[in-house]
């Protein structure tokens, strides 16, 4: 809101000692500038753009148009660049730092990539232009589909997945079409306790009862209790592997018979595909379907520069049923498959509209030409390298729940916090203080109070140092107790003190209004 001098006033100054209004006019601190919301800056009348009035059209809306102001603000131009850009400022980002969330793969995003998918020919295309005109791009998507199958051993994938949860879709979709292909009506799907969230969404979705199987000690699923549950009604297992603490399922290859015996198929969840890059493939693995997150192990824009990219690797029980459409190349060129019968007369049909996240494959496939074989199998040894330099930088003082080295991501509990006062929500908030965005917390949920943490392979000694020295600080100093307010007044030098994360899920302001702004 405004004072009665057009200062923006921050609602939390008044507990905001050390960045209190009154030390300077503007309520600015150097750069860190203030800026009220875009609804309190607008003027009525002052717009950068003169339009002329619209011709008069017929109403075809039957009552429902809206002849109110809808509130939008009027506002130069130079007032909305301004807006934006001081809001950016605030973002952390990628570009800005070490970004160590777990189990997201936060790593560098080549600029060749973006100057690649801006390419004319590339960046200005449609998809609803003749299939003639789009011939270059679609020989990218077939070339793009050929070393995903290569780097994977599968013989066929879905390209047109969004993202990961759509992956999945297509995946466990695929098990259910295959199914019903023999006339088999199953109903379970098996899921790790460890798995993703989404996992068991999906399964539910489509229509599976979804039954959890436990954890070992050693933090991968428990082969006996797995083996158990095994029976007819089993349609298949969705695993992650590396799994979610980090953790490869080194019994995999017995997972993948034991669910093949019983007639079930294996999904395996690839979002950690960036620990074994080049190091081993899932086909070889027995897995049946697993998707591919582009926009982590490829490198497109992952965490607000969207969108993803979840193409889906098919084993030979299940290319059959892949969904359309699907490039197709012979000799008069390329061309798509877009029969909802599929080439076997069995696709469960088209998942989404046209053929897939264009850009996102173009970034992805100048990343596998920029590093190559050689390099994409680095790319996994460096990444498991620099989690395990995390994981010995900190086990003395942060407990590792699972014994021995890591795979992509370091998973710490909070067991070395208890008696202090401080969580792992603390040391978060702490970290934004230290100029660092959190790692992921709470999750796994098999760990209590998870701290996961994934440098990726692009950090330097010195980030990861740097990174391991400020973790060390803060969890000495919770550890010390000598400072009660610290963790709990953090983070005291963002933008914004700390929120009541309760109340704001609890009671969220979704709508500006006049009332809510005062």
């Amino acid at each position: 809101m405004l004072n009665n001098v057009g200062r923006p006033t921050r609602p939390d100054a008044a507990n905001h000692d050390d960045l209190l209004m009154e030390e300077t006019f503007t309520g600015n601190k150097a750069l860190n500038l203030e800026t009220p919301l875009i609804f309190e800056q607008g003027v009525k009348g002052r717009i950068g753009v003169d339009m002329a009035e619209p011709r008069a059209i017929k109403n075809r809306l039957g009552g429902l148009e809206k002849s109110e102001d809808i509130g939008l603000p009027d506002l130069s131009e130079p007032q909305v660049l301004r807006h934006y850009v001081r809001l950016s400022r605030q973002n952390y980002s990628i570009d800005a730092g070490f970004y160590p969330l777990g189990s997201c793969t936060m790593k560098h995003n080549p600029r060749i990539n973006e100057k690649s998918a801006r390419m004319k020919g590339l960046g200005d295309i449609h998809p609803l232009q003749p299939v003639s005109t789009v011939q270059g791009a679609l020989e990218l998507i077939d070339d793009l589909a050929h070393w995903l199958k290569t780097i994977t051993g599968m013989p066929a994938v879905a390209m047109s997945p969004a993202a990961g949860a759509h992956g999945e879709l297509c995946g466990v979709m695929a098990i259910k079409a295959a199914h019903d292909a023999k006339g088999e009506n199953r109903s379970i799907i098996l899921v790790p306790e460890s798995a993703h969230g989404t996992n068991p969404a999906t399964a539910a979705l489509c229509g599976y009862k979804v039954q959890s199987v436990p954890a070992r000690k050693d933090g991968r699923m428990d082969i006996e209790a797995f083996e158990a549950a095994l029976s007819p009604e089993v349609a298949g297992v969705m695993l992650t592997n590396p799994n979610t603490c980090g953790l490869f399922e080194n019994e995999i290859k017995k997972i993948a018979e034991l669910i093949h015996r019983v007639g079930g198929y294996f999904y395996c969840d690839g979002a950690n595909l960036n620990a074994i890059l080049g190091r081993t493939r899932p086909g070889d693995l027995g897995v049946d379907a697993m998707h591919i997150n582009l926009h982590k192990t490829f490198s497109t824009p992952h965490g607000g520069g969207g969108p993803g990219s979840g193409p889906v690797v098919l084993s030979e029980a299940l290319a059959p049923f892949a969904p359309v459409p699907y490039v197709v190349k012979s000799d008069e060129g390329y061309s798509l498959q877009e029969n909802v019968t599929g080439s076997a007369g069995k696709s469960f049909g088209r998942m989404k509209t046209f053929h897939g996240q264009m850009g996102m494959f173009i970034r992805a496939m100048a990343y596998m030409l920029s590093h190559g074989s050689d390099g994409l199998r680095q790319i996994a040894e460096d990444a498991v390298l620099n989690a395990n330099y995390v994981r010995v930088g900190l086990n003395d003082l942060l407990h590792s729940p699972f014994d021995g080295i890591c795979m992509h991501e370091a998973l710490f509990d909070d067991s070395t916090l208890k008696n202090t006062g401080v969580t792992t929500l603390d040391i978060a908030k702490a970290m934004i203080d230290e100029g660092y965005h959190p790692m992921t917390m709470y999750f796994p949920l098999v760990v209590h109070g998870a701290m996961l943490i994934e440098p990726t392979e692009s950090e330097t000694k010195e980030t990861l140092d740097l990174f391991i020295g400020s973790m060390r600080h803060l969890i000495e100093k919770a550890q010390k107790g000598n400072d009660p307010d610290f963790f709990t007044q953090a983070p005291k030098y963002s933008p914004r003190r700390r929120l009541d994360e309760t109340a704001a899920a609890r009671k969220p302001v979704l709508r500006w209004s006049k009332e809510n702004a005062a």
